[in-house]
This record gives C-alpha cells, sequence and structure tokens, in this order.
C-alpha cells in the first residue's frame, strides 16, 4: 500500500472516532438539558397544583379558625399593646431622665473643670512670679556682690600703685 492510501485511511478511522465522541458528547448533553427542562417542567406542574390544593385547604381551615382566633387574637393583642404601652413609657422616661441627669452632670463636670483650671492656671502664675522676683533678687544680690569684688580690687592696684 501507498503511503497516500495508508493516510486516506488513517484520516477516516480519525474522522470516524471524532465523530462518534462528538455525537455522543452532543448526545448527552442533549439528553442532560432535555431531561433538566423535563424535571423543571415536571417540578412545576406538580408545584402548582400542590400550591392549589394547599390553597383550598388552608382557606378552609382559615374559615374555621378566623372566628376563634381573632377572639382568642383580640384580648391578647389587647393584653400585649397595654404591657408594651407601659414598658416603652417607662423606657421614655428612663431615657428622658437619664438624658438630663447626663446633662446636668456634665454641665457640673465642666464648670468644676473650669474653676479647677482656673485656680490651676492662678496658683501657677503666682509661684511663677514668685519664682521671678526670687530669680531677680539674686541677680541684683549677685551684681552687688560683683561690684564690691570689682571695687576691692581697684583699691588694691591702687594701692599696689602707690607702694611702687
Amino acid at each position: 500500500m501507498s503511503h497516500r492510501k495508508i493516510d486516506r485511511q488513517t484520516d477516516r478511522q480519525t474522522d470516524r472516532q471524532t465523530d462518534r465522541q462528538t455525537d455522543r458528547q452532543t448526545d448527552r448533553q442533549t439528553d442532560r438539558q432535555t431531561d433538566r427542562q423535563t424535571d423543571r417542567q415536571t417540578d412545576r406542574q406538580t408545584d402548582r397544583q400542590t400550591d392549589r390544593q394547599t390553597d383550598k385547604t388552608d382557606r378552609q381551615t382559615d374559615r374555621q379558625t378566623d372566628r376563634q382566633t381573632d377572639r382568642q387574637t383580640d384580648r391578647q393583642t389587647d393584653r400585649q399593646t397595654d404591657r408594651q404601652t407601659d414598658r416603652q413609657t417607662d423606657r421614655q422616661t428612663d431615657r428622658q431622665t437619664d438624658r438630663q441627669t447626663d446633662r446636668q452632670t456634665d454641665k457640673t463636670d465642666r464648670q468644676t473643670d473650669r474653676q479647677t483650671d482656673r485656680q490651676t492656671d492662678r496658683q501657677t502664675d503666682r509661684q511663677t512670679d514668685q519664682t521671678d522676683r526670687q530669680t531677680d533678687r539674686q541677680t541684683d544680690t549677685d551684681r552687688q556682690t560683683d561690684r564690691q569684688t570689682d571695687r576691692q580690687k581697684t583699691d588694691r592696684q591702687t594701692d599696689r600703685q602707690i607702694d611702687r
């Protein structure tokens, strides 16, 4: 056999295999999609029927129990409303009282802080002034001492010159 024939045969076989695989995959995908769609449709129909039946049953049950429930609910609602109103009123009152107390406390704290700050500032200023005065006095004393020392030196020098 020639190479061409062999190549053709090989190509055909490869093409057939590829075609088969592609066909299988396509068939599988199509089957899956069809199954999914069918399942969805069946589920939807079943859901609709079940919902209708459930709704019908619910309506019947509701009619029977509505009267009894309404009476009982009205009583319970009244009780609950009263309790809630009382609780809410208590909470609001507590909150308002807390807010007022907090505001007053904050105000008092601020005033106290201001007073304390003023007193501290005054005390600090006094101490600083006193320290400054002491420093000035010491400086004056130092100057006087320096002058006296200078005079004494000058006097000694003058005495030495005279002695010579």
